[in-house]
Formats: structure tokens, sequence, C-alpha cells
């Protein structure tokens, strides 16, 4: 009898397996490309066996057989292609080509199909190879929420607000991109792995951002695009024990969610931070936000910058309100992170800190500074923040001017209608 729940089951094994399936066929055949083909032809295949037949005992390993055999009747095509081209060479007296099937087809069918001991290399070394320093930022993204996360085009372009098609172009450019560069399917050298770590934290980060404050759309948080990035955390975490700044990324990405649940009211509405519920803020995240933030501190090398910012979010959550909050602390953590890894954004954060510590005319110094340098052109938060504090120091009409500025900036509606509110309220 058909299990109607086989592609429910589909979906479910392929997310959590997906990136140990793709890297194991890409560590059988030498090729990520192929690999991830050979695992989408095998997903295609499930959706039409499982609702049918019923979902097997074993459907890791089911999906993991299929992408072999795929890969066998790969190289098996490939191998009496290359003999017809043998066979013309010899015909035009251009000697004997390379011949017969690659090695790895003789390895497929002597290598054990599930090797335990190798997964986690695998799926290491997979992400190695999606956030390689050969593709662009984006496109990094895209395949690691595609061999990694598990997402499918549709549920990508959703994500991001594209096309399905743009989505899929620019995962095919990418694995072009790698084979063209002949990126081994390994993890990297010893003196190679801190700076492509970092770019594939740098991806994880990335993610997180955007779930955490949507750059567009109606809702001000994607938990889905969060969470997504909390579980490649985790992994990393797992993978990696002996890095500091994983455990770093982690405690920032945990303490960060933690407040979540009080962001946003009943109706989708956003919440600041002075008026949030703390009793809603999660505490088991906090705790294991603190326990990765400790791990992290034992490394011996000193906080990097997710751990500092992650430092600063333990800073918020253990305080009982935003007056006690300890903002001379968060000050001195944004300026070691601002010498770290400098950028306006961090600047413009340690003026907020500055403002709460000392009040918003030493924030509005910093601010101004900011505004010199024409910082963040196109971002709505300086603006923001100029007009907050202004505010606060009681000059209405100019920062009635500066909402208007950051609301004609801002993307997310939810966050637009915020700044819209506080506007009207300078009217009153």
């Amino acid at each position: 009898m058909a299990d109607p729940t086989g592609r429910d089951a589909v979906a479910a094994v392929w997310r959590i397996e997906s990136a140990r399936i793709v890297g194991a066929l890409a560590r059988y055949t030498g090729d990520f490309g192929l690999a991830e083909d050979l695992a989408q032809e095998a997903l295609a295949e499930a959706l039409v066996a499982w609702p049918r037949e019923g979902v097997p005992r074993n459907p890791a390993g089911w999906l993991l057989t299929v992408g072999r055999r795929r890969a066998i009747d790969a190289f098996r095509r490939r191998a009496v292609r290359d003999d017809r081209y043998r066979a013309l060479a010899q015909e035009l007296g251009e000697g004997t080509a390379a011949s017969g099937a690659p090695p790895a087809a003789v390895a497929l069918g002597t290598e054990p199909l599930w090797d335990p001991d190798q997964i986690d290399d695998d799926v290491l070394a997979l992400m190695f190879v999606a956030c390689h320093p050969v593709l662009s930022r984006s496109a990094q993204v895209v395949l690691t929420l595609r061999v990694i996360g598990g997402l499918t085009s549709d549920e990508i372009a959703k994500t991001f607000l594209e096309p399905t098609a743009t989505v899929q172009a620019r995962i095919t450019r990418a694995k072009k991109t790698l084979a063209a560069a002949q990126v081994p399917f390994a993890i990297p050298p010893a003196d190679e792995r801190g700076a492509r770590l970092s770019a594939v934290l740098n991806v994880v980060y990335v993610i997180f951002t955007e779930g955490s404050s949507a750059s567009s759309g109606q809702d001000l948080i994607r938990l889905d695009l969060a969470a997504e990035a909390q579980r490649l955390a985790r992994v990393l975490a797992r993978l990696v024990p002996d890095e500091p700044e994983v455990h770093g990324l982690l405690a920032l990405l945990e303490l960060t969610s933690a407040r979540f649940p009080a962001r946003t009211d009943s109706n989708g509405q956003p919440v600041l931070l002075e008026h949030q519920n703390r009793m809603r803020w999660d505490r088991a995240a906090i705790r294991r936000g603190r326990a990765a933030l400790d791990q992290a501190a034992r490394g011996g090398r000193g906080l990097g910058a997710y751990g500092l910012q992650a430092a600063i979010a333990e800073c918020h959550a253990v305080a009982a309100s935003v007056d006690t909050t300890d903002w001379d602390r968060i000050v001195v953590l944004y300026e070691a992170l601002g010498r770290l890894s400098p950028s306006p954004i961090v600047e413009l954060n340690r003026a907020v800190a500055v403002s709460m510590a000392q009040g918003p005319a030493a924030g509005l110094t910093l601010v101004e500074e900011l505004k010199n340098a024409a910082a963040m052109p196109n971002s709505h938060l300086l603006p923001s923040v100029r007009a907050e504090l202004l505010a606060r120091l009681g000059r209405t009409d100019e920062a009635r001017a500066e909402f208007e500025v950051a609301i004609g900036l801002c993307g997310n509606e939810r966050e637009r209608g915020v700044l819209e509110g506080k506007r009207a309220a300078l009217a009153h």
C-alpha cells in the first residue's frame, strides 16, 4: 500500500542528511558538481518511490545507494564516450587517448557505502568547498544553503525574494566555477584552514543576520533562516571543536535568538528593546549561548570578532532592564571589536552604547563623524540613530528630517512602520 507520508519523509531525511549524502558522493567521485547533481537525482527518485513503496528502513542509505548507482552509470557512459574518442583518434592517426573508466569508477565498487569515520570530514570538506574564495559571497551563501542546509532552489528563492530560475542559475555557475578552478573536495591544508574557515563562518553569520533582521519584506524576523544558520553553526562546533571563534559564532547566534520571542508582538509588530518583556526571552538559549561563549574564551587566544559580539549580547541577556545594563562594558567591547574588525556598523553601535553610558550628546558626536565621512550612504541605520539622538536632545525639527531620510531608505515594512511612528510622535 502506498505511504501517504512518503514525500514528507523525503523532505525530513533530506534536510537532515543531505550534507552527508553529497559529501560522501563527492568523496567517491572526486567531483563536487557531479555529487550534488547525483544527490538531486536520488532525491527526485525518492519523491516518486517512497510514497508508492513506503519509506525504506535506512532512508539515508537508500538515497546514497541510488546516488552511487547513478555515479556508476555516469562513469560507464563516460568510459564508452572515451572509447569512442580513442577509436576516432586512432583512425585519424593521432595516437591512443587515455582510456577506460576513471579510477573512481573502480573505487565505487570497492569502498564501503557509508563510512561513519569519514562522515564528519565529508561535511566539513563540503563546507569549505561551498565557501571557496573563488566564489562570490552570494554564490557561497546560496551553495551553502543548498548543499549543507538541504534547501531546494524554490526555498532559497523564497528566502531571498528572487526568481527560482535566478537561484538555479547561480548554483549552476558556482558549480562550473568550482570545476573550472579544479577545487579539490578536501579539507584545506593547515596553512590555509584559518582563512577558509573564516569565510565559512562569515557565510553562516550572513545567513543569520538576514534571518534576525530581514532587509526586506513584511516580517521583521525570518525564523526559518535564522534557525538554519544556528543549525549550521552547531554542525561547525561539532566538526571543529578546537576553534574558539566557531564557538564564539554559535554563542552570538544563541544569545541573539534568545530575544526573538519578545522582539515582536502578537501581530508581528516590532517591540523595541526597552519595551520587551524579558520574561519571554529564551532562557535555555541564553544558557547555551553563555556556555559556548565560555568555551570560546577558554581557547586561550582571546575572543575574536564573533566572540566579542557574543559578549555584548551576553550583557543584554543578563541585565534585568535597559537601565541596569552594563553599558560601560558594552562600550569597551565595541572599542575592542572596532580595533579587531573595523566597520561603520561597529562604530554606529558603539555610538549608541556611548549615548546610553554617557548621554545622547556624546553619542551624537560619534554619529556626526560617521555622517561627515559619508559612511553607510544607502543604509537607514545611520539616519535613524541620528534621529533618535537628536530627539533625545530636543532638536525635534532635525530629528523629524532624519526620520524622513531613514524611512526612505528602509526596505523592511515592519521596521519602516516603527520609524514612521517615531516621526509622528515628534509632532505632539
